[in-house]
């Protein structure tokens, strides 16, 4: 049994470090480590706890690269992050109360949407264009809104956070890039503070895991700023359309139910 324990945590190991190296490009790298805890038998919402402990060290490992390199001011960009924990520790405490069949409808469409906006719109993202909403608006409206939706359901949160700085705040894609991995963070921490309070963290599993996302980020960070805005696009619009097929796969999503399928 002990041999077999090796064994799971090895392979979470491995999904964690690929789920960070995606998820410091392009976001989505709980479609990674969801469904490995989920295969190796962890109950539901266990994984929901320690995958966001697992995923702090991915995205903090992921916000520092990119600080380093002058790509976000963390500390001119902290109270944003605040507002996104705040924001994700309120979902985090109503998941259990709501509903969320309509959020796991509606998310596939979102995604659709998503991959086509910046798969089609020539030149999106490659400079920074003027802001439509400022950056106090922006952190006290949007930034919480995005933040209570990773506590309550989660998936796409990353491209959710690229399309609003991108189309709303006016960034680049690299600098879009970092400012959400930043702000994931924050999600993820208030989020993770719920989880913890719950007794809904597996410490053993989500730290191998961590060491794994440490890995996976950097090595993930560095890439996205050697190639720029010529990888994380395509990333992007592959992670967010994979993220559609794959919530539209499970035959118990509500969208097949409502059509019958």
């Amino acid at each position: 049994m002990h041999e077999l324990a090796l064994h799971l945590l090895a392979w979470l190991f491995l999904a964690a470090l690929l789920a960070g190296f995606i998820d410091a490009i392009a976001g989505g790298g709980g479609m990674v480590t969801i469904p490995a805890m989920l295969l190796a038998g962890i109950p539901p919402l266990q994984v929901l706890g320690t995958n966001k402990l697992q995923a702090v060290f991915g995205s903090g490992t992921a916000s520092l690269s990119y600080a380093r390199h002058g790509h976000v001011d963390l500390r001119a960009q902290w109270p944003m992050a605040l507002t996104a924990a705040v924001g994700a520790a309120a979902g985090a405490l109503l998941a259990t109360a709501m509903p969320t069949d309509w959020l796991q409808a509606v998310l596939p469409v979102l995604l659709v949407a998503i991959a086509l906006y910046f798969g089609f719109k020539r030149g999106v993202g490659e400079i920074e264009r003027q802001r439509r909403i400022s950056p106090l608006l922006f952190g006290l409206t949007f930034v919480p809104a995005i933040g209570f939706y990773d506590g309550v359901f989660g998936p796409g949160t990353g491209s959710f956070l690229m399309l609003g700085f991108i189309s709303l705040a006016g960034f680049g894609i690299l600098k879009a890039t970092a400012h959400t991995k930043l702000l994931n963070f924050g999600s993820n921490a208030g989020s993770l503070l719920v989880f913890l309070a719950a007794g809904a963290v597996l410490w053993k599993v989500g730290l191998v895991m961590g060491v794994g996302q440490w890995i996976g980020a950097r090595l993930g960070s560095r890439f996205a700023m050697r190639q720029g805005a010529r990888v994380i696009r395509p990333l992007l619009v592959v992670v967010s359309l994979a993220l559609a097929v794959r919530l539209l796969a499970d035959p118990a999503h509500p969208l097949r139910q409502w059509v019958g399928l």
